[in-house]
């Protein structure tokens, strides 16, 4: 699409947004929900990363290896985790050269990859999570009143789609 000088990029980009919604509807609730969530995650990453020096994607990973007892599939660790089957391999090899997980083949025909825990794992886990979850209960819920939290998990659970990555 070739802009002529006289027609400003504000304008045709207002026209292709109108087309695809309406009167903008919408637009202002999508753009509060990505700058809230944004805003949030770089303000738990930078807390806790400066707290407790790990970075709250590895947070992540023990606190999901934790929730599932200690272990879980490669490829059900980056489900729940959220981030590529790639990416996670990298993060867990990581984490692993660091001792707080390990990697074992999983079952007898050896095909999958178990990431468990390990000792030092729980540790660190148990020094970082009353750091994260004091983070979020000030960053987050001290911000709403249970109405308001109760609206916004209903809200959000009508708009969660699948997000398994490849």
């Amino acid at each position: 699409m070739q802009i002529s000088p006289e027609t400003e990029v504000a304008q045709v980009f207002e026209r292709l947004v109108e087309d695809q919604a309406p009167g903008r509807r919408g637009l202002e609730a999508w753009r509060s929900l990505l700058r809230a969530h944004a805003t949030l995650m770089r303000r738990l990453d930078t807390d806790l990363e400066g707290e407790t020096g790990l970075a709250l994607a590895d947070f992540d990973v023990l606190a999901q290896l934790a929730e599932w007892h200690g272990e879980l599939r490669m490829m059900e660790l980056a489900d729940r985790a959220l981030i590529s089957r790639s990416g996670m391999s990298r993060r867990v090899a990581r984490l692993a050269g660091q001792g707080l997980v390990h990697r074992d083949r999983a079952g007898t025909d050896g095909r999958g990859v178990v990431v468990a825990l390990t000792e030092a794992g729980i540790a660190r886990l148990a020094k970082t999570a009353p750091v994260h979850a004091s983070g979020i209960s000030k960053l987050f819920i001290a911000q709403l009143d249970d109405q308001e939290l109760a609206l916004l998990e209903r809200v959000l659970n009508k708009v969660i789609v699948d997000c398994s990555f490849g």
